[in-house]
């Protein structure tokens, strides 16, 4: 005999009227096993809810409640545990998380989240002056997160896919100093008895275009005089560790960053000098990190330089030179011609760059960089393509008994 409610309604299987009068519709999740129930006042919302819940089990949608309370943050933390990626990335990531994500769309329900959500997140972020790289990052922690909640069967499309869009400003264009600014700046710090100590470093880098934590990690059992050769083979990053912020041994950016790069004489003559300047000055390497020992970069502490460090004082140069230029422009009734303010990335950027002036081979650039791609490369360093270096090429085309065009 068919079960009826208390109006004389017949109710199908799963569904109960309460001793209160409310509607009960109980049903076992076919994908968790789990056995669930809904609540609703009257009888036809209840089977509404009974019709999303088929539609759900229909798609293979999970419908346990309790994943339905899942919110952003716990999906993160859950596809955080699916990576397999290096300790600093991770924390990097998480660090991300916290401070942009984590008190924002963190506490929203996954399945109540919605593609408006983000793009309104985005575009409050373009609106603080956030750069386009900074809400790419953002994007690439969202969205493989709803991902794997679309292949859990929690909801059935990614909200996050395709929101990117041109959000954020643009980036930067990197400059390189042009072969005038960096032997001039070169010979400026060669010259002064303050800045002079740090001028082997910069040539290294100039000449070798190493990346700073690369350049701060070389040992001298990196360093082969003999056959005039750099071994690079891991990098020195500082970052918050079990033990505070301190510098840790780190492999590599890239497989392709493990590389042996020749020497040019300006960088072998620069390792000769270093080592004659850490015997005079004291600048011995005193800490043994990950293993390796005898850091080239030092401080007066004996520890290696920080990065920040590194940058601080390329500022300082700069700021240095640009006085004496406008000084002496001064006095010579003349504009001054500046130097741009320059970072450690800068010397590595202009060093590409002069490879690229004197026509070294893509695929070379992209060894000696330590890039995975060559298009890396190309796209992003080799910027030589000012209007001097264009009339240059062009002028090429001006060769005798060339007939000239007709107008």
């Amino acid at each position: 005999m068919a079960r009826k409610d208390n109006k004389g309604r017949n109710l199908k299987t799963g569904e109960y009227q309460r001793p209160d009068g409310r509607y009960e519709y109980r049903y076992k999740d076919e994908i968790t096993g789990k056995r669930n129930s809904v609540y609703a006042a009257d009888l036809a919302s209840l089977r509404e809810m009974e019709k999303k819940i088929n539609k759900d089990m229909d798609d293979l949608l999970i419908t346990d409640a309790s994943v339905k309370k899942l919110t952003i943050n716990t999906l993160f933390e859950r596809y955080m545990s699916t990576k397999n990626i290096k300790e600093r990335t991770k924390k990097n990531y998480i660090r991300m998380w916290d401070y942009r994500i984590r008190n924002t769309l963190g506490n929203i329900r996954v399945v109540d989240f919605k593609t408006s959500h983000v793009r309104t997140f985005f575009s409050s972020l373009s609106d603080e002056g956030l750069a386009h790289s900074t809400i790419k990052g953002l994007y690439g922690l969202l969205n493989p997160s709803f991902e794997l909640a679309v292949e859990d069967g929690i909801i059935r499309k990614n909200p996050v896919t395709g929101t990117l869009g041109d959000y954020g400003a643009p980036a930067k264009e990197k400059e390189a100093l042009t072969l005038e600014q960096q032997e001039k700046l070169l010979k400026f710090v060669e010259q002064s008895n303050v800045y002079k100590p740090h001028l082997p470093m910069m040539q290294v880098m100039f000449g070798a275009c190493l990346r700073v934590s690369e350049t701060i990690g070389l040992t001298w059992s990196d360093v082969d005089m003999k056959n005039r050769e750099i071994h690079v083979g891991g990098q020195l990053v500082y970052y918050e560790g079990n033990e505070g912020y301190c510098f840790h041994d780190s492999e590599t950016k890239t497989d392709a960053g493990i590389r042996d790069i020749p020497m040019t004489q300006m960088v072998y003559d620069a390792f000769r000098k270093q080592r004659e300047l850490n015997l005079m000055l004291g600048l011995q390497s005193n800490v043994e990190i990950g293993g390796r020992s005898g850091f080239i970069f030092n401080t007066k502490h004996g520890r290696p330089i920080m990065p920040a460090g590194v940058n601080s004082f390329l500022k300082n140069i700069v700021n240095a030179y640009n006085k004496k230029e406008s000084k002496l422009a001064e006095e010579e009734k003349r504009d001054p011609e500046l130097m741009p303010p320059i970072s450690s990335h800068t010397l590595r950027h202009t060093g590409c760059t002069r490879l690229g002036e004197n026509n070294v081979n893509p695929k070379v650039m992209q060894y000696v960089m330590g890039h995975s791609d060559a298009q890396i490369t190309m796209n992003v360093y080799n910027h030589i393509a000012e209007k001097s270096h264009v009339e240059n090429e062009m002028s090429k085309m001006n060769l005798p008994g060339t007939v000239p065009a007709v107008v």
